[in-house]
């Protein structure tokens, strides 16, 4: 397996555009097209928020159906809590583009990302709709991952090849995300591509477990989007021998796909809104897998531990506290605690502050590493973070003007 460049357009058959349509009060790009030209074979998950943008439940409706053409996103609004007219604006958004393509309507999913509460500027979107058709091309994958930003501040790409058989297959992906972001299912917006010969039904399982792996590990300040929807297909243009369950080529499909998801997760925390640290949160000895997350993401929700990884501030009983009330099973005097390689809490107690000076150097750098060791099962896992900056309270504080 080996890393390559192009992300969402890098499989066989798949091409992307990114315009400007004025959505958008910045003329930044504001509107992605991605168009498989083969039919292709697509799964999908979708936010657990019981508040849903209704291109989120227009996807729903079409992803039973496992056939993917082509996805239209908009950035700068969510089309959410938007009524009536929010689902009406959502299917003119994909006959627009289906008959634009010549692509059969139920094959075509639309996204949103922005703005709550405001309407779509559908004459806008329906102008740039016809620029997106006319700009498709292999190489416009990067202004793609552009236009569906908002606060991000990179565009986020991930792409790999592989060898099933004697044939190359190539995995692409773009997503975008840097606050609201606790999915508990994917992340705001997040699309892969490949070019594998597989099953629907293999793909949703295999798109799962990748979710599981990445997107589900993931948290910047725990809010859960309206608009959180993460999207796979496959055309089988690579030419590659079918895929079949629990194969070796299977295995190594699986294993591009969960390197893809991961890399594009991590992109989306190291970009979080305001953020000066990536924390790797590390849970071991939990009694069971669902104990070891609640613990972790106990710790990495914790304002009071963001803001003192903010602050480089050592302040581990802020960590315990998180723990003690996380509902996992925890015996203070058992737990472990290491900030990289420096133990700091031994069996629930702190080890004294002539540790201060290694763990103050530790903090100090962009990415850290935090072990907690619960001893009381043989159970773990991670999840990835970020502190609380100022910089997070002016970015949301001012998020619509």
């Amino acid at each position: 397996m080996n890393e390559s460049e192009g992300g969402i357009t890098a499989p066989r058959g798949v091409l992307a555009a990114g315009v400007c349509c004025g959505i958008k009060k910045t003329g930044l790009p504001d509107l992605a097209m991605v168009v498989s030209e083969r039919e292709a074979v697509v799964s999908g998950v979708f936010t657990r928020n019981r508040v849903k943008a209704a291109p989120i439940l227009l996807c729903q409706e079409r992803i039973v159906e496992g056939k993917f053409s082509a996805l239209v996103v908009n950035s700068g609004n969510a089309n959410a809590c938007t009524g009536q007219r929010g689902m009406k604006d959502a299917r003119q958004m994909v006959r627009r583009a289906a008959n634009l393509l010549g692509r059969p309507e139920e094959q075509v999913f639309v996204a949103s990302t922005g703005v709550i509460g405001e309407p779509l500027p559908m004459e806008k979107i329906s102008q740039g709709v016809a620029m997106a058709v006319e700009a498709l091309g292999k190489d416009q994958g990067q202004r793609a991952a552009r236009a569906i930003m908002t606060t991000d501040t990179f565009p986020k790409e991930a792409a790999v090849s592989l060898v099933i058989g004697d044939t190359s297959v190539h995995i692409g992906g773009m997503a975008k995300g840097s606050g609201m972001i606790y999915p508990r299912m994917a992340t705001m917006l997040a699309f892969v591509a490949s070019d594998a010969n597989i099953s629907a039904s293999l793909l949703a399982r295999s798109w799962k477990r990748a979710v599981a792996q990445s997107f589900n590990r993931i948290t910047v300040d725990g809010d859960t989007s309206t608009n959180d929807m993460a999207l796979a297909f496959s055309n089988g243009l690579s030419g590659c021998s079918r895929i079949h369950e629990g194969s070796r080529e299977h295995l190594l499909f699986q294993e591009g796909l969960n390197w893809v998801t991961s890399t594009l997760a991590k992109l989306i925390v190291r970009d979080g809104e305001g953020a000066t640290k990536f924390i790797r949160v590390e849970v071991k000895g939990a009694r069971s897998q669902r104990e070891g997350e609640l613990a972790a993401f106990a710790v990495a929700n914790s304002n009071l531990v963001k803001t003192a990884f903010f602050g480089e501030d050592c302040n581990w009983g802020r960590i315990l506290s998180a723990l003690g009330s996380s509902g996992a099973s925890v015996r203070p005097e058992q737990i472990d605690l290491f900030i990289g390689p420096v133990q700091i809490v031994k069996k629930g107690v702190g080890l004294g502050k002539d540790r201060q000076p290694q763990v103050k150097e530790i903090l100090k750098e962009r990415e850290i590493e935090l072990l907690v060791h619960l001893h009381q099962g043989r159970a773990q896992t991670e999840v990835w973070t970020t502190d609380l900056s100022y910089d997070y309270v002016k970015i949301n504080a001012s998020y619509r003007t």
